[in-house]
């Protein structure tokens, strides 16, 4: 179906791909992996028409292409479905559905709403999707938008479909129906493109893996004839040892403590303890109130009920200020809307929960913010082309690693991670683990929400259980499996105590 050959790309004279090959066959679902920055997402921009290449040759169905824009990429038959969503919040579900190729009574312009929402409603019922179509999209929560998002590329009778991170905010039932539904296009001809930094989906749901590393081709693998660590090692272009670091941390007194907190229509009587050194995880479905519970204990979120205690003392935050002078660090779960102001430079960003450190009298001090950001770039390495880069302008993995850096910079003795690894690589997996680790072995008492139960187990001494707003269950590292966690995210034997 795609071939590209030889090709190469700079930007002001910074080589972003060089001499890259890949291809994808008619029913295949092909993965593409490498460490963010690795030119994936390139690469992808130059098949669909966004950039032009410099060298190299793209064919379709065995003929030469050269696209000038996404939309002759489309009429050739192959659709993207974007990590970013690009859903409009107030148009319909079916209005969404159809953006761009509305169903009209002839040239009125008028259009033939009834008939978009008969076949929107049946091309949901096929993802398995029981969602009213005339709802208006901005009350659909994040992961049904998506599932939106990739009806959006099936009903356009694509026969590539480029997935980039599709799953990252689906619920485990909205995954299965994702993969269902992408096997039943898979046997009717329909090749993916399929980029994703889950090792467990990629080996699940995929045929082939091309591997690029600092816009090399390094290679192809049959997943079939592969193994995880041979996929990392192409990656990274070394070995990662295990894939969870061995945690050292000794665990002491109770540093944060949560009785009976309570946000109206979100979560209702949580309480938990959180110690010194101790890496506390919150596992649970998309809208089980676990981020909620974050926002709260940062005070972003208003708190009806419950109280709070730092060091046992009773303590009130209104406010996200008033989390910050008491410690607290927050990386929000949406990096580009919470964590980030995208347009600022990397530098900027670094300095914004930093103030107090890099200014004197309200007068940033250039030597102190340099400092600053030279040390928490070369802490997390950070690939930047300098202070002055736009946040908007680095890949999702380096975006995530600089609304860390801010955290860190402050020294919380409470950090807050809520899904910190989301779009991240393995390779910035690992180091983002270390730091993990390192806070840990510090004295940090540390709460991290995660959605890759693999992680959970791997880098928690507990694990707390949300099903709809309720605790569902506490788990010592001994117990966690991830059956055994779904169960009780799924409501299983309410309140267990293990």
């Amino acid at each position: 179906m795609i071939e590209m050959t030889g090709i190469s790309k700079s930007f002001d004279g910074n080589s972003v791909l060089t001499n890259v090959e890949f291809s994808v066959k008619k029913g295949e679902i092909h993965a593409l992996m490498g460490e963010n920055g690795a030119g994936k997402s390139t690469l992808m921009k130059i098949l669909t028409g966004i950039y032009a290449r410099d060298t190299g040759e793209v064919k379709v169905r065995g003929k030469l292409v050269d696209f000038k824009n996404p939309k002759e990429a489309e009429h050739a038959g192959i659709a993207v479905i974007h990590q970013e969503l690009n859903i409009l919040p107030d148009l319909t579900v079916a209005e969404n559905l159809f953006l761009g190729n509305e169903k009209t009574f002839g040239k009125s312009g008028i259009l033939k709403t009834k008939e978009m929402n008969k076949k929107a409603k049946v091309i949901l019922g096929e993802l398995g999707l029981d969602v009213d179509v005339k709802t208006v999209a901005r009350e659909l929560s994040v992961g049904k938008q998506q599932i939106i998002e990739i009806a959006k590329a099936m009903s356009s009778n694509a026969e590539v479909i480029i997935m980039d991170e599709p799953t990252a905010a689906l619920t485990e039932r909205e995954i299965v129906s994702l993969f269902e539904t992408i096997r039943a296009l898979q046997s009717n001809g329909v090749s993916f493109v399929y980029i994703s930094h889950r090792m467990e989906e990629i080996f699940s749901l995929c045929d082939r893996i091309t591997i690029l590393r600092d816009g090399n081709y390094v290679g192809v693998k049959e997943i079939k004839k592969t193994s995880f660590d041979e996929i990392v090692q192409m990656m990274v272009g070394r070995e990662l040892g295990e894939r969870f670091p061995e945690r050292n941390a000794t665990i002491g007194d109770v540093k944060l403590a949560a009785n009976g907190l309570t946000r109206n229509g979100y979560f209702e009587d949580i309480s938990f303890e959180l110690r010194k050194g101790e890496v506390l995880g919150i596992a649970g479905l998309m809208g089980a109130g676990r981020t909620e519970v974050a926002q709260s204990l940062f005070g972003y979120k208003k708190l009806h009920k419950g109280e709070i205690l730092l060091d046992g003392k009773p303590v009130k935050i209104s406010n996200p200020l008033q989390a910050k002078k008491l410690g607290f660090g927050y990386v929000t779960e949406d990096r580009k809307s919470e964590g980030l102001i995208v347009d600022f430079s990397v530098r900027d960003n670094l300095s914004l929960t930093n103030f107090d450190k890099v200014s004197a009298k309200g007068i940033i001090k250039s030597n102190e913010e340099k400092e600053l950001y030279e040390t928490m770039v070369k802490r997390l390495g950070v690939r930047t082309s300098g202070p002055n880069q736009a946040a908007k302008s680095l890949s999702g993995g380096n975006q995530q690693k600089v609304v860390i850096a801010k955290w860190l910079g402050i020294e919380p003795n409470v950090l807050i991670l809520d899904e910190p690894t989301r779009g991240v690589d393995v390779g910035a997996k690992k180091e983002i683990y270390s730091i993990i680790n390192e806070l840990a072995e510090k004295g940090v008492a540390i709460l991290m929400i995660s959605s890759e139960l693999p992680e959970i187990i791997g880098m928690t001494d507990r694990v707390l259980v949300m099903h709809e707003g309720t605790m569902t269950a506490e788990l010592q590292k001994t117990e966690m499996t991830q059956e055994r966690i779904m169960h009780y995210a799924t409501g299983g034997d309410k309140i267990a105590q293990v």
